[in-house]
């Protein structure tokens, strides 16, 4: 039983590696800008969060490290005698507070660069060396007064120091930033940590921002927290929840200057738990995902295949072509028809692919080879794929002066009617396809009219 067990995980093991490929090639010299909270670094799990950070790093991810520290800043502001003010969820900063701040984020500094140059012991990556880079790259000003109340010390992002920042992220290093900001004048100012990196994000065209968190959502919370939201889906989930800090809580906060860094141009925006080992890997690495995202498109694009695409295109393929699914289709055949082929991708992975070939009448198409990775067809990324590969083929039916569009399916009507196809008749069909129908599959014959988009 014993040695069955074995087995099993290593089945396991190996199907998940294989299906994180796609991943690891797509995330190779990608900019990710990591939010990296107090209460996290104040976790159990926060050592391993770091080796994840660290593999991140070892399989060419551009990092990027925003930390924070304010459970650990109000334990020090205690142990001094200091008050804590917060205003719309921002500290009020004195100066008293700040020389505590900078002592604050000196500690954590010292404690994550540490950690990364004991080369991570205990761990595969035991012999890696991890170079992290900081540095004043941060140009700041002061928030001043708002609603009658003096920030003081607490500031806001002006810019960044770009150059010293794409410099760092080209030898291959991890770079840490504290949330602290400089003026012209050499003043230092406090800053969110979280507006730091959403701004961070899309100053940089990051690929994507993420936030670990105590807590993450889904549409039905009875299910497992995983989801994936539009920016003004994930609007709809702002309320009174969580740690408040002066009446706004922390995961509300957090999920603003997500939806902001999503709404102005980061691809995914995303929240992981610090408190579950591993949570970030499952997030990046399978399709089903394992914290919050928001996306401003489900797809990154669906787009023409090219020859560059032909081995991904198989891969979708072949299982349905031998399950009697799909008809077989060669390599050459397929080379030769790469052009009637569209392909969806989500972050950066090949996600679905179909197939229009215009008919002799000129006015027909056959939809075939309409197709999403396995990975993806449960989940609710994959959940609009095909509808999105059909309103593709749709757009360039009609560019073609296409009006009908045909399926052939023998598994998969239900789909096309719900997709406003009609269930008609072989002989129905355009003459040139009647001839070349194949009775013994006896497939369905759908049709869909092409009057407006779908």
């Amino acid at each position: 039983m014993a040695d069955k067990h074995i087995e099993i995980s290593s089945t396991q093991y190996a199907r998940w590696f294989r299906d994180s490929t796609p991943y690891i090639s797509a995330y190779r010299d990608k900019t990710f800008v990591v939010m990296l909270g107090g209460d996290a670094l104040a976790h159990t799990n926060y050592i391993n969060i770091l080796h994840d950070l660290a593999l991140l790093t070892v399989l060419g991810v551009r990092l990027i490290v925003v930390h924070g520290a304010r459970p650990q800043i109000e334990e020090a502001l205690k142990q001094n005698g200091l008050p804590s003010t917060y205003h719309n969820h921002l500290r009020i900063t004195d100066a008293a507070t700040l020389n505590l701040i900078n002592s604050v984020y000196a500690d954590i500094r010292n404690q994550i660069e540490a950690c990364f140059s004991m080369g991570l012991p205990t761990t595969p990556l035991h012999n890696t060396e991890i170079c992290v880079y900081g540095g004043n790259f941060v140009n700041a000003q002061p928030i001043g007064v708002v609603d009658g109340i003096d920030h003081q010390f607490t500031g806001q992002v002006r810019n960044f120091r770009l150059n010293a920042i794409e410099q760092a992220l080209g030898v291959n290093s991890l770079v840490l930033v504290s949330p602290l900001g400089y003026s012209p004048a050499g003043e230092t100012y406090n800053l969110s940590a979280e507006h730091l990196a959403s701004e961070l994000a899309i100053t940089l065209n990051a690929e994507k921002l993420i936030f670990f968190s105590d807590r993450i959502f889904s549409q039905n919370e009875s299910r497992k927290n995983q989801s994936v939201f539009t920016p003004k889906e994930a609007r709809l989930l702002l309320g009174s929840t969580g740690s408040e800090t002066d009446g706004v809580s922390t995961i509300n906060y957090r999920l603003d200057n997500l939806i902001h860094a999503c709404s102005s141009g980061v691809p995914s925006a995303q929240l992981v738990s610090f408190q579950e080992d591993g949570a970030i890997l499952q997030e990046l690495f399978t399709a089903a995902g394992h914290g919050t995202q928001i996306r401003k498109r489900i797809l990154d694009e669906v787009r023409v295949a090219t020859h560059d695409d032909i081995a991904g295109i198989i891969e979708l393929i072949q299982p349905l072509e031998d399950a009697g699914v799909l008809v077989k289709r060669s390599r050459d055949k397929l080379e030769q028809e790469i052009e009637h082929f569209l392909v969806a991708e989500i972050d950066g992975v090949l996600a679905g692919c179909c197939a229009l070939y215009p008919m002799q009448d000129e006015k027909s198409a056959e939809l075939a080879c309409l197709v999403a990775h396995p990975a993806y067809r449960h989940t609710q990324l994959g959940k609009g794929l095909g509808t999105e590969l059909l309103k593709a083929a749709c757009k360039k039916s009609k560019s073609l002066g296409i009006s009908q569009l045909y399926a052939l399916t023998t598994r998969t009507r239900d789909w096309f009617l719900e997709n406003e196809f009609k269930e008609v008749g072989v002989k129905d069909l355009p003459a040139s396809k009647q001839a070349m129908y194949n009775f013994q599959r006896n497939s369905k014959v759908l049709l869909l009219t092409i009057e407006s988009e779908v």
